[in-house]
């Protein structure tokens, strides 16, 4: 077996014993029959050294595709559903792609042109020839939750899995779910986790309702479970919620507060809950372990050489071996002078711990005070009524902004007494926040837009 620096997925595949699944609503692939074959429409030695787009629907096509051309590939570009043409045409010259691998419908119009399309199904043919595997494959995520054209962040497989501790002395059968898309990088760590930890995975659908994919991930005895806090507030309202029952629950991608912690534990109450921060660029920072919301300010300033934070302005960066190179194809720097990564998260120092506040690009302008969404949200969601709520801004005249809020109310809530809630609620905000912070607006909602990272879509009116 080569060192762990130079390991592909395929080494790590080759090492798992069998019982061992990537498990997907229609289809389930033993993780055993990877380590010889692949569901590529050719041999994997037509694509040595290409530089190529993923663009599969499905994503096991795309787990499989990434064991299959990982040491093989020069660059892999990992493509979400649904990006524009425009963006997807730009992304490739940019990369200078000169291949596609897409499931048997085909890949989008703008990858059309490329010169080798290679189709990858769920079906395992063994491998027909030895293929060389010594490429260091560059690994390009797309950036989420800007406007434009995402950026092209550059990872190696040694960056991406750099957090990832697997106990050899591990006894229980471990089996990895998640509510994320593994094209984007938080479900991306979690299928890593499984592959090189030897585990089974279960894959989430964008087109399986909320209850059959609870009851999917029961079916299979999940164990380890995760997603973002819009996705568990979704989840636990959901009756078919009772059908998993994790050992352990895992939050990120969005600012863990105090209200879903609380709640997932009295949910779970024999299961370890743990919040984890890590972005695109930065990789994974660290994970916090409990229960509380935040994290030790002993954390900074103290690197273990791994992974260094300081906060500069109020605002987190971070300084790790788990970071991505560059970005591709853009002037703009990733690091700092100093190699550290601008996260454009806000944080607060309250006593011995630092808490999140907001992003530094979703601050809101009243009256030329700043207020972040994420910490009036941290208040209402505390309500007892309240299952989630989107603090936006909406223009005024006057201060320039000023704060609405739109609350979806807890199950069994009596939406009759709506103007009592609505009184409580803004008491709790007058006492626990400045008077700038207090939304001028409060609406009930059915719904809230969630993004295709899992994230709460923030719109301003």
């Amino acid at each position: 077996m080569p060192p762990a620096s130079s390991k592909t997925l395929r080494d790590f595949v080759g090492a798992v014993a069998s019982g061992r699944f990537l498990r997907a609503p229609h289809a389930s692939v033993a993780l055993a029959d990877l380590a010889s074959g692949s569901g590529l429409s050719s041999s994997p030695a037509a694509l040595e050294g290409r530089s190529i787009l993923l663009a599969t629907a499905d994503q096991l096509t795309t787990a499989l595709a990434l064991i299959a051309l990982d040491g093989i590939a020069h660059r892999l570009v990992l493509c979400p559903p649904g990006l524009p043409d425009e963006q997807l045409s730009e992304i490739i010259a940019t990369a200078q792609l000169d291949a596609v691998v897409s499931d048997p419908h085909g890949p989008p119009a703008a990858a059309r042109g490329l010169p080798l399309h290679v189709i990858c199904s769920p079906t395992i043919v063994p491998d027909e020839m030895t293929v060389n595997r010594g490429h260091r494959t560059e690994w390009i995520m797309l950036t989420s939750g800007t406007t434009g054209t995402p950026k092209m962040a550059v990872h190696t497989l040694a960056s991406l899995t750099g957090a990832i501790k697997v106990d050899p002395d591990r006894k229980e059968p471990t089996v990895w779910g998640t509510f994320y898309d593994i094209r984007r990088y938080g479900g991306l760590q979690i299928f890593l986790r499984a592959i090189v930890g030897g585990t089974s995975f279960v894959l989430s659908s964008a087109d399986e309702p909320m209850a059959a994919h609870l009851k999917r991930l029961g079916a299979h005895g999940v164990t380890h479970l995760t997603g973002t806090p819009s996705h568990w507030r979704w989840a636990l309202v959901n009756p078919s919620a009772r059908a998993v029952s994790p050992h352990y629950v895992r939050l990120s991608g969005e600012i863990a507060d105090q209200a879903i912690l609380d709640n997932l534990r009295a949910f779970f109450p024999d299961a370890k809950i743990g919040h984890a921060y890590a972005s695109t660029e930065a990789g994974v920072g660290f994970e916090v372990n409990d229960g509380l919301e935040g994290f030790p300010a002993a954390l900074i300033d103290q690197g273990s050489g791994i992974v260094e934070m300081k906060v500069v302005d109020g605002e987190l960066r971070i300084r790790s071996t788990r970071a991505a190179l560059t970005y591709l194809g853009n002037a703009d720097p990733l690091r700092d002078a100093d190699g550290f990564v601008d996260t454009g998260d806000i944080v607060e120092l309250r006593g011995s711990r630092y808490h999140f506040v907001g992003r530094r690009g979703g601050i809101i302008n009243v009256g030329g005070l700043k207020v972040h969404p994420e910490e009036i949200e941290a208040v209402i969601n505390r309500h007892d009524e309240v299952r989630m709520s989107r603090a936006r801004s909406r223009k005024s005249p006057i201060t320039g902004s000023i704060v609405v809020v739109d609350v979806i109310l807890a199950d069994g809530c009596d939406a009759s007494r709506g103007d009592e809630i609505r009184k409580k609620i803004l008491a709790d905000c007058r006492a626990q926040l400045p008077s700038h912070k207090v939304p001028a607006m409060i609406k009930f909602v059915d719904a809230l837009d969630i993004t295709a990272a899992g994230k709460l879509a923030r719109h301003d009116a």
